[in-house]
């Protein structure tokens, strides 16, 4: 069974920065991809970046220039370095993870969110 844990969220004004953390524990898995969404309020859930097991990523073209994804396998976590950020950057941000398990097969998972509030 896997368990999620975010954390990193709060208060920030326009231009200041929050880094996110992501982070998977449990047995009988390993982690394929994990991704960072945003759910601004009254919008639907959207990929902001992610990083696959390898090391590759990819970002929303909102996300490009201002956050950076990472990972520390040893840890099994991700981070979100979000930096200038701006007040449509408000909302829920929630990691999902791809996970692969022998009894499972394929399979993703949630976190429950942080909240990032971004003043004007």
């Amino acid at each position: 069974q896997v368990q999620l844990v975010e954390s990193g969220g709060g208060l920030v004004q326009a231009g200041e920065s929050l880094k996110l953390s992501c982070t998977a524990s449990g047995s009988g898995f390993t982690i394929g991809a994990t991704g960072w969404y945003h759910e601004a309020p009254g919008k639907r859930r959207e990929l902001v970046a992610a990083i696959a097991s390898n090391g590759d990523t990819n970002y929303a073209d909102s996300a490009k220039d201002r956050f950076t994804i990472s990972g520390d396998n040893a840890k099994n976590t991700v981070y979100l370095q979000m930096n200038n950020l701006k007040p449509e950057d408000t909302g829920g941000y929630y990691c999902n993870v791809i996970l692969d398990s022998p009894v499972m097969g394929r399979y993703d998972y949630w976190g429950q969110g942080t909240q990032v509030i971004v003043s004007s």
